[in-house]
């Protein structure tokens, strides 16, 4: 039997502006040192440069022949590109240690693509904390940029350890 205490999810608070529950989240992921206003201007103006960036060239907004017109729309289609479906994690068989490929819950997969997101976005110099994360988010939207650079990466060598995905368990 399992010493270890049951984990209790928490439920997100939807954000109470745009009452989305991904918006939520990724303020928190944003957010540094407990500035929650800070972090939510941050979001908040990356999605008004998304809606910008919708009126202004709606041609780049076109995915399998759909046209995408609301901001939250095109952020929830973009973090859904940038999550991994699969990870390598070491086990240490026998005195060795193995990269094993193992598949990866759901809510690690959002927590990966919005931390990835905050990081490469917070690279980007020369300009905002807001528009850099609205880049990020249109770059991983059209397929390309740095967090899907990472995703593939992340993919390329779990496919390059598949000889060891015997290992796990």
């Amino acid at each position: 039997m399992s010493r270890r205490a049951k984990k209790i999810e928490k439920r997100v608070t939807l954000d109470p502006k745009y009452n989305s529950e991904l918006v939520a989240h990724m303020i928190r992921v944003v957010m540094k040192d407990g500035k929650k206003t800070t972090a939510e201007k941050i979001v908040y103006g990356a999605i008004d440069k998304i809606k910008e960036a919708l009126e202004k060239t709606p041609e780049k907004f076109v995915k399998d022949e759909k046209q995408f017109t609301d901001p939250l729309e095109v952020l929830t289609t973009a973090i859904d590109q940038m999550k991994p479906q699969v990870e390598v994690k070491t086990r240490r068989v026998g005195g060795t240690t193995y990269p094993v490929p193992v598949p990866i819950a759901a809510n690690r997969q959002l927590s990966l693509a919005l931390r990835w997101t905050t990081t490469y976005a917070s690279g980007r110099h020369g300009m905002g904390m807001p528009a850099a994360v609205a880049a990020e988010v249109i770059d991983a939207f059209q397929g390309q940029g740095n967090v899907i650079k990472k995703r593939d990466d992340v993919h390329k060598m779990a496919q390059a350890n598949k000889a060891f995905a015997h290992y796990a368990w």
